[in-house]
């Protein structure tokens, strides 16, 4: 099991737990290990080259399959040569900063936009910059975008004051919760479990969301077999409450959000269509 997420996030910890949960309910052994950086791609330019016979799956974000791969721009490492097994919770994608600081609600960011001051944000993907751009153009803010490793390095630039806002994709849940950071927009198209009063940022001017998946991959022409028996048993995992993998997405992501198969193929193809929008978007701009 490949791990496109840095050792010991949210991400990182939610593909250990549905590791273990398949080995204490199925028998499998699954060894873990860490394929990070560049957005996912690094991990499927390793994968796609893997036995297709379900013993070789990674866990990526929904949007490494999309946006990343299209912008990118490499032949052989496209969404069709995938196979998608399962998602596991949906984003709980929030502009974060922190709750004590100078940019706890979007109106003083605003002002202090207007102000001249420059806003430093944090991000994580290159969908997550180019929503940022996007989205600062049409509130007509230059926001100084600054690319970091993961929801983890947005919420420690946040700390130690190298950043003013950024997206994070659910690992601030506790520290939202605690009261140490706020979610200042929900960046998806609905309220925040977390920040019910949070408001969107499409109500914000933004034409654009960060929806999406966690999800686990497989390399493309699977055989059909192995593909169901996999992601009915990560869907079972989750699914399960007595399984730490589901206590964590319950806490952290909102609880599990499990699709596969057909099903699964569907939503893909539709946030391609999406991400092939936006990427025109932002190059046009």
């Amino acid at each position: 099991m490949m791990i496109g997420f840095a050792a010991g996030g949210g991400a990182d910890t939610q593909a250990r737990l549905v590791a273990q949960g398949l080995e204490a309910k199925y028998g499998w052994k699954v060894l873990p290990q860490q394929v990070d950086g560049n957005s996912g791609l690094n991990l499927v330019a390793e994968l796609v080259n893997a036995p297709t016979d379900g013993t070789a799956i990674g866990m990526v974000v929904s949007e490494s399959l999309t946006y990343s791969m299209m912008a990118a721009g490499n032949p052989d490492l496209q969404i069709d040569k995938f196979t998608a097994l399962a998602t596991t919770a949906s984003f709980q994608t929030g502009l974060v900063a922190m709750a004590e600081g100078n940019f706890n609600t979007w109106d003083k960011v605003a002002a202090a936009a207007k102000a001249g001051e420059q806003i430093r944000f944090g991000t994580a993907s290159d969908r997550q910059a180019d929503v940022a751009y996007l989205f600062g153009k049409a509130a007509g803010i230059d926001f100084n975008i600054v690319p970091v490793k993961g929801g983890a390095g947005v919420m420690n630039g946040l700390r130690g004051g190298d950043l003013d806002i950024g997206w994070v994709a659910g690992a601030q849940s506790k520290p939202v919760t605690q009261g140490e950071m706020v979610n200042i927009a929900s960046a998806i198209p609905a309220k925040l479990k977390d920040s019910p009063d949070a408001p969107l940022v499409t109500d914000l001017g933004s034409k654009y969301v960060l929806d999406g998946y966690f999800m686990f991959v497989a390399p493309g022409n699977m055989d059909p077999e192995a593909r169901k028996a996999l992601g009915d048993a990560i869907r079972d995992v989750l699914n399960d409450p007595t399984t730490e993998a589901n206590g964590l997405v319950t806490k952290v992501f909102g609880g599990p959000d499990v699709i596969t198969g057909e099903a699964l193929d569907a939503k893909m193809s539709e946030m391609n269509t999406a991400a092939a929008t936006m990427l025109k978007d932002a190059e046009s701009n």
